[in-house]
């Protein structure tokens, strides 16, 4: 096993180098995908790459979008011979100390995806707690349970090959739909996933906090993504209801 940390970043300020060096504490091979920012913040980078040999910083010059960053930095990976990157949003949400808790259990179970489970403290935002409900609900129905913990949250770590088979399914989830499309497509390809309860910051600004939501925009992707994925859950439901009579993800009820 060769473990990558895998950071999309898209104009998230001073943060930046405060996510990437905290990462850095608890895991050496760490690649930043810089999404055609331009707030300067990849210049902040500069003094931790002088003193961390696995930090790369790898430059897209136009934004593509979350998904398609991770797409990138993923292609990149397996070139690399990396067999498993571990996806964390650069904005300080992911705390870096439960990085050592998603590599164990990667090693444990080296051919399922670990899903991050949001463990929200009382500073999250109500509406962003709430409406995430709605879209696990759609994700619940187009695999027929078969085990998403939350379709929105970012820290995951998955088997490359998985990821990137999943992608080359849709020409779709390379932005703001990419957390929940990717893990559908995964629970339709039958790959076992494990929900991993996982602690969320919301900084605020005074932090140095960023957001990229934008909800009548984002919520207009998912509520597309959805209709979409609804369809090919139509013709994918005899393939599910046998492997849900098989006794569906064999993960489901294992305890992180």
């Amino acid at each position: 096993m060769k473990i990558l940390v895998l950071i999309p970043s898209y104009n998230t300020g001073r943060i930046l180098p405060q996510t990437v060096a905290e990462v850095l504490t608890h895991w050496p091979d760490v690649w930043v995908v810089m999404d055609g920012s331009t707030d300067g913040s990849e210049a902040l980078l500069e003094p931790l790459k002088e003193t961390a040999p696995g930090l790369k910083v790898i430059s897209l010059e136009k934004n593509g979008g979350k998904g398609a960053a991770v797409l990138h930095g993923t292609r990149l990976a397996h070139e690399a011979g990396y067999s498993h990157v571990l996806t964390i949003d650069a904005d300080g949400q992911h705390p870096s100390h439960d990085i050592p808790r998603f590599i164990a259990l990667c090693e444990k179970y080296p051919g399922a995806v670990m899903m991050g489970t949001p463990v929200f403290g009382p500073e999250a935002p109500q509406l962003r707690v709430q409406g995430r409900k709605i879209s696990n609900m759609w994700a619940n129905l187009e695999t027929l349970n078969w085990g998403i913990p939350d379709t929105l949250f970012g820290m995951r770590l998955y088997p490359v090959p998985l990821l990137l088979r999943a992608f080359r399914g849709t020409i779709w989830a390379r932005r703001f739909d990419y957390d929940t499309e990717i893990a559908v497509r995964l629970a339709w390809q039958g790959v076992p996933m494990l929900a991993v309860p996982t602690t969320v910051r919301y900084l605020t600004q005074e932090e140095g906090g960023v957001s990229q939501f934008r909800y009548f925009r984002d919520n207009t992707v998912l509520t597309w993504m959805h209709a979409r994925l609804l369809f090919g859950f139509a013709w994918r439901l005899p393939l599910l209801l046998l492997r849900l009579g098989r006794g569906g993800n064999p993960l489901r009820k294992v305890s992180a």
